[in-house]
């Protein structure tokens, strides 16, 4: 029985993070539970192959009970009962973290996930940052002099951690000669160092659990979180999580997700870019009438997304639990005025939406668009703090609803194919070089987006479409000579040569295996991580 740091511990913090007993805990965790979640991933790949061959999904008949039965989760802790801002992004570098804490949100969503790129650095500072923001010493001071402190002047955020999915492992760490689990790292490393702080002072300790698929990965998670209280004697039910619906399996099992939490849950989250790429993966060779149009073009408006988004209000609010909504992927401009004023407007709609729809919350990327989304679901729910009671019994969400992608408006155009690619090189190129995030050309992408991007291409090519703008189909020969071009213009416009070499070039090369291969590859984030120091 091992536990092996591959990584050196000069890292700054890393004698505060990777304490002998945070590491152990870990290692019991892993050792407990990896087994089972080797088993769900295996479960993954065959319902994802009898969804495909079927071209459909439906709720599963064995939790019919469950979803027709009269249970609620239970009431939240005063720290989580007002989410009507939620702000997202890594809890590394420093100043993010801190921008995000002293940006007036009510809930900071600490992402250890699809922002964060999994560079060592950054793991052993995310957790260090979120170990002194626990305590309220987390501070900054930038090569030019420029201090960044927590105010003390505002109610900070209650910090809710996004841990990194199921599938993907932590190289820098073994146990028993195996890499570590991801997001047992995540959790592990950060609620031994927190939980008992947080339930202290009634703040936590919070997680939204990213890419479930199926009931029993709840299960799971469930099952985790009762052992690490009892572990660290922490009462039964002070986890709270909030799971992000953002692939299209767990659509179908949104009440049993929360049943099997029991104890533990809070709510639903519409993951929207990671659940458009989660219907894309799971029906890309299921026909034309599964393939979406433009990105840019799939709205939160289309039928389908009304379908989701409703259906995820109603089961939230029925079972007591909170319904939040997606993240507007709009970033302001400060240099700009006019694609500020765009974006605001943007976000604006969006928000107002959410609120009238009946979410009790909503994500923002940028501090400075806190406001805007608090204004309109200040509009909506004046003084309560959410609207839970509000239960949507007006809705009615049938599978078909669910599935009906070809009813969506728009065309698939060789511009969005030249887009697609554009963002899913630079952004995988931004992830190897250590970021996680990133705007680009106004909007905030992140692995999900990059994800939607690659994903799509993949798709119209091995489903023979016709481009509306050109006329012409969409081949493997137009994916390479657009790809071909999008390097000569991403070479362009970087003026570092070093960077590009780097990161740029070996970006397009996972990217141009990703979209042309004839296997598809289930992650992006998976043959990147290998070119990982």
């Amino acid at each position: 029985m091992t536990i092996e740091v591959n990584e050196p511990y000069e890292v700054f913090g890393a004698e505060t993070v990777l304490t002998r007993e945070a590491l152990e805990f870990v290692a019991e965790l892993h050792r407990r539970f990896a087994d089972v979640r080797d088993e769900r991933l295996r479960a993954r790949g065959t319902a994802q192959q009898e969804a495909a061959e079927a071209g459909s999904l439906d709720f599963p008949s064995e939790t019919r009970d469950v979803r027709e039965g009269d249970w609620t989760v239970p009431e939240p802790p005063d720290s989580l009962r007002d989410r009507r801002v939620e702000i997202t992004g890594p809890p590394a570098p420093a100043k993010m973290a801190i921008n995000a804490l002293n940006s007036g949100a009510a809930v900071w969503l600490a992402c250890l996930e699809d922002a964060l790129s999994p560079h060592w650095k950054n793991l052993i500072e995310g957790q260090l940052n979120l170990y002194e923001a626990a305590r309220g010493t987390l501070q900054f001071t930038s090569p030019e002099g420029k201090e960044y402190r927590l105010r003390d002047d505002v109610d900070l955020p209650t910090i809710v951690v996004r841990p990194r999915g199921w599938h993907l492992p932590e190289k820098h760490i073994e146990i028993d000669g195996r890499p570590a689990i991801g997001a047992l790292v995540d959790f592990g490393l950060h609620f031994f160092h927190n939980a008992e702080l947080g339930r202290s002072k009634g703040t936590g300790p919070f997680y939204y659990l990213p890419k479930l698929e199926h009931y029993l990965e709840a299960r799971l998670w469930d099952e985790i979180f009762t052992f690490a209280e009892e572990r660290l004697g922490i009462p039964h039910g002070t986890v709270r999580a909030t799971v992000l619906i953002e692939t299209i399996p767990a659509a179908f099992h949104m009440d049993e997700i929360l049943y099997e939490l029991r104890d533990h849950a809070a709510g639903l989250n519409a993951g929207r870019w990671d659940y458009l790429f989660s219907i894309i993966k799971h029906f890309r060779s299921s026909g034309e009438h599964f393939v979406m149009p433009d990105r840019a073009q799939v709205s939160m408006t289309q039928p389908f997304m009304r379908a989701y988004t409703e259906r995820l209000v109603q089961v939230c609010h029925r079972r007591g639990a909170f319904a939040m909504g997606g993240m507007a992927a709009f970033i302001p401009n400060r240099r700009e005025p006019d694609v500020t004023e765009q974006a605001i407007a943007k976000v604006r709609e969006d928000k107002g939406r959410e609120a009238h729809d009946g979410f009790d919350g909503s994500w923002v990327a940028h501090p400075d668009l806190v406001s805007i989304c608090r204004e309109e679901f200040d509009a909506v729910l004046g003084e309560r703090p959410n609207q839970v009671d509000r239960t949507r019994e007006d809705v009615s969400v049938s599978a078909e609803d669910l599935l009906d992608i070809a009813g969506a408006d728009g065309d698939v155009t060789e511009a969005g194919v030249r887009t697609n690619l554009y963002v899913a090189i630079y952004y995988t190129a931004i992830w190897l070089s250590g970021n996680g995030a990133v705007a680009i050309h106004n909007l905030m992408e992140d692995a999900a987006t990059a994800e939607i991007s690659r994903s799509q291409v993949w798709q119209q090519i091995h489903n023979g479409i016709v481009a509306a703008d050109t006329g012409e189909r969409i081949s493997s020969s137009t994916v390479d000579r657009l790809l071909r071009e999008v390097v000569e213009q991403l070479r362009g416009e970087i003026d570092d040569a070093d960077a590009f070499a780097d990161y740029f070039e070996p970006a397009a090369e996972v990217v141009r295996k990703l979209v042309l291969d004839d296997e598809y590859v289930d992650y992006l984030t998976i043959p990147a991580y290998e070119l990982l120091p």
